[in-house]
């Protein structure tokens, strides 16, 4: 049985024949916010409802990097190669300074707190974008259930003044983010408001001028399950989750092709030592397949 399947022939090339799935480690609960770390030749996820952040090393295996963790969710790395979280538990965005100390970068917008940051990039200008959905305070598994006082949006940190502004309220619940390699475009994936089995699941791309985004256009909608996470490679096609793996998608929102993955997807990320390692979180698990195609990724 082949791991993938091309919907168009041009996917076929970028798969490789001899480079399977593999299982690198397994027995989470759900797995989330894959960030590579090339320096430390290291990759860091967070297991949400155990709390904790966990590390894979080539050869070392699992091992876990910080317990508890405030039930961390997606991470990335500032232009100086901090980790930047999104903590459910504390409601906020934090990084890690080289010394290892804890610097909170937000945790309110105009007076009230914030819902649940889940995914975090960080753009060329040291401008840090995140979303804020309401996963992580709708019930107690991946935080703490708590009133919502905001509407669930993405916002973006001035890196000079600090300040917070919302630049996507047009989702119910803005979850994964990627740039494109250029900063042009803005691709955030909406997956619907907790219990509504109507809302809207899509990923929609919005073009990006300075500090502003247009209104946006529907990029592409994933099926099976929905588009949590996701990460564009060298050409601009976006590799983002699935319910039964990960799709690819062009630049033009065609589909290409899937990796099968035998558990629900949540997240990837480029990693390795040219970036053509494709890091996969899925339910209870870790995977990776090393691809034809290398990720963009900063720093």
């Amino acid at each position: 049985m082949s791991f993938y399947e091309a919907a168009d022939p041009l996917f076929s090339t970028y798969v490789l024949g001899n480079a399977p799935v593999k299982q690198l480690a397994t027995g989470f609960d759900w797995v989330e916010g894959p960030v590579w770390f090339g320096d430390a030749n290291c990759l860091l996820f967070s297991d949400i409802p155990n709390n904790r952040i966990m590390r894979w090393t080539p050869g070392d295996g699992i091992s876990i990097y910080r317990e508890p963790s405030n039930y961390t969710n997606g991470h990335t790395r500032d232009l100086q190669g901090r980790l930047v979280s999104c903590e459910h538990g504390t409601r906020r965005v934090t990084r890690t300074e080289h010394d290892g100390s804890i610097t909170i970068i937000a945790d309110s917008f105009e007076g009230k707190p914030l819902n649940s940051p889940n995914d975090v990039i960080v753009k060329s200008d040291g401008s840090i974008w995140f979303s804020d959905p309401h996963y992580g305070i709708m019930t107690n598994y991946e935080g703490f259930k708590s009133k919502q006082e905001l509407p669930c949006q993405v916002y973006r940190i001035n890196p000079d003044t600090k300040e917070i502004s919302a630049v996507v309220t047009d989702l119910d619940c803005p979850n994964g983010l990627a740039f494109s390699h250029d900063e042009t475009k803005l691709y955030v994936a909406d997956t619907g408001k907790i219990f509504d089995e109507n809302a809207n699941r899509l990923i929609r791309c919005y073009a990006v001028e300075g500090n502003n985004v247009d209104d946006g256009t529907d990029f592409h909608t994933v099926a099976p399950g929905c588009a949590d996470g996701f990460r564009l490679d060298e050409d601009g096609n976006v590799w983002t989750s699935a319910g039964d793996g990960v799709h690819c998608i062009s630049p033009t929102g065609k589909f290409l092709g899937k990796i099968l993955v035998p558990e629900t997807v949540s997240n990837i990320c480029f990693g390795g030592r040219a970036k053509h390692q494709l890091f996969i979180t899925a339910t209870t698990s870790l995977y990776t397949i090393t691809l034809n195609r290398s990720g963009i990724q900063k720093p």
